[in-house]
């Protein structure tokens, strides 16, 4: 009966449980929309059996399990790899001072919703461009900082608007060219060269834009608003998928649940 026995819950064991559930909390934000969510919820359920298994003496079940955990390490970093190196890129890049950045983060402990982003700014603007085929890439920052992808362009501390989007992308201006970093309704960077992702089969019909987009999205946790030069399509990008929607509502709505 030792083992039913329960010792008195410390102030160190309230720490540990809050660090696993913010771990926990993360990795499936990570995986949140996309097939390893499952893989994910499966490795939970087997992790949780082989515990039970070892707390109920259950010896053969036990091994069978333990196994499976001990050499599964190599399969899972091999699955998970993208999604790996997506924590690691958000670990490494949170950044601790300033506008207590860290703790805006921390979105589930916040009472309601909310964003810093003028969604209503980009969806317009956005719409204004499909209808005169003006090409643009906006890339949306969240979790992961983009700093390292700054310097590839010009700096910039704008707030944004319509208008300030339009002008960007306008044909004749100087600044047309790449893609716009966007944090928290401020345009961190214009003309900035984004990776372009070549392993994946998108349709003919994208271009080095909607490549860039894929690119950006599959890599950080960033999304990414794209307008075609050619058809005037407004493309939404997550994860390095395509999110497919309706109308500018929908868009709008998307836009508004996944930045806050």
């Amino acid at each position: 009966m030792e083992k039913f026995k329960f010792w008195d819950f410390g102030i160190i064991d309230f720490i540990d449980v809050f660090l696993v559930a913010i771990l926990l909390y993360y990795v499936y934000k990570l995986v949140k929309g996309t097939v390893a969510v499952n893989i994910f919820i499966g490795i939970i359920i087997i992790y949780l059996v082989w515990r039970v298994t070892d707390f109920l003496d259950m010896y053969m079940l036990h091994r069978i399990f333990d196994g499976f955990i001990k050499v599964g390490i190599i399969a899972l970093i091999v699955v998970f790899q993208p999604e790996i190196r997506k924590f690691l890129l958000m670990v490494g890049s949170t950044n601790l001072s300033g506008r207590g950045k860290f703790f805006k983060k921390m979105k589930f402990l916040k009472t309601e919703a909310e964003t810093e982003t003028d969604i209503n700014a980009l969806v317009n603007a956005c719409d204004r461009m499909s209808q005169s085929r003006t090409g643009a890439l906006i890339v949306l920052e969240r979790n992961n900082n983009l700093d390292f992808l700054t310097n590839t362009g010009d700096e910039m501390n704008i707030k944004v608007t319509q208008p300030i989007i339009e002008s960007i992308f306008f044909k004749n201006s100087p600044l047309h060219d790449g893609a716009v970093i966007i944090e928290n309704n401020i345009v961190k960077a214009t003309r900035v060269i984004l990776p372009v992702n070549n392993e994946k089969n998108i349709p003919q019909r994208f271009g080095l834009r909607h490549r860039a987009a894929v690119g950006i999205t599959e890599k950080t946790d960033a999304i990414a608003l794209v307008v075609s030069e050619e058809t005037g399509q407004i493309s939404y990008l997550k994860n390095g998928e395509f999110i497919i929607f309706e109308d500018l509502q929908e868009l709008t709505t998307l836009l508004y649940k996944d930045l806050t």
